[in-house]
């Protein structure tokens, strides 16, 4: 390759210090520069806008994806960064230039048959009082939608200091979300029963004066941490078949209310969404388990034997 893109990729190295796996990349972008402007005939410090432009064309026309074509974007604006500010390029071809957007993955929800058996898994845990503090986080978590902050900032009463908290008369917690808004969800009686199935445990892990209404075994606040790893491992227990993480309980909790009631008004009420567009994508999800629905069910879509 070019002398010049090896020492910009020298310079990433040992000034930037790059992980290997990005200066790997860069150079296989790099590589790819060198080659295009090769083969247009284009010296690689006189290339234009125009001349960049029809070089991502050929990466698309090669297959790459578009966080890959992001990444060769990313090395080649570098570069030229790099030699703008030795004075070797008075301009920059490929600022401004984008990589494609890629299609946005829909949120991954559990079904309703395996999310409510993660709910009503009964861990077998030497200490009871964990096993009942996961059951309430997990019926929290996919009963009311909570996000892992607005759940793990619960306290047990509210205060002048609460980020949030619980009303077992009410039935209901208030959370403090996003953009610092604070909302109310329903707790429902099965997250009700857990949670004061809970209450009745904490006494023996809270420290004094603690106010968080879950607890770890050092009796402070849970972290974000500790909430990851035993929701993965009672799902695993469960019988789950896929990595259970927080946010897919909340995503089960909205595709699966949505395809039980359609109203996305509600839904993004209670998920405490600020725009509608953002709850839409649940509709996405809805579409996807009507056309399961429809391939099973309906003679005029199934193959015939």
């Amino acid at each position: 390759m070019d002398a010049a893109p090896e020492a910009f990729l020298e310079h990433l190295r040992v000034e930037r210090r790059l992980a290997a796996r990005t200066i790997a990349m860069y150079r296989e972008a790099l590589v790819r520069l060198v080659r295009f402007a090769g083969d247009d005939g284009v010296a690689l410090r006189s290339a234009q806008a125009h001349h960049v432009r029809g070089w991502v064309a050929r990466l698309r026309g090669l297959g790459l994806a578009p966080r890959s074509i992001a990444i060769a974007l990313a090395a080649w604006r570098g570069l030229y960064r790099w030699w703008g500010r030795h004075g070797l390029v008075a301009v920059n071809p490929v600022d401004g230039l984008r990589a494609p957007k890629g299609a946005k993955p829909l949120p991954k929800a559990l079904s309703v048959e395996q999310a409510v058996r993660l709910a009503e898994h009964e861990a077998d845990d030497a200490h009871p009082a964990l096993a009942a503090r996961d059951h309430a986080i997990v019926e929290l978590l996919y009963g009311s939608g909570l996000r892992v902050a607005e759940l793990i900032g619960l306290d047990l009463v509210a205060g002048p200091a609460a980020r949030g908290w619980i009303d077992l008369a009410d039935a209901s917690a208030t959370v403090l979300g996003k953009g610092s808004k604070r909302r109310s969800v329903p707790l429902g009686s099965k997250a009700l029963e857990a949670l004061r199935h809970w209450i009745a445990q904490r006494v023996q892990w809270a420290a004094p004066g603690e106010p968080a209404l879950f607890v770890s075994r050092r009796g402070t606040r849970l972290s974000p941490g500790q909430l990851r790893q035993r929701l993965a491992r009672g799902a695993l227990a469960a019988g789950v078949p896929t990595h259970v993480h927080p946010h897919m309980l909340r995503h089960s909790f909205a595709s699966h209310l949505l395809q039980s009631s359609g109203d996305l008004r509600a839904v993004q009420e209670l998920l405490g969404h600020a725009s509608i567009s953002t709850t839409q994508v649940y509709t996405k999800l809805d579409f996807q388990h009507l056309a399961k629905v429809y391939d099973a069910a309906h003679p005029r879509a199934r193959k015939r034997g």
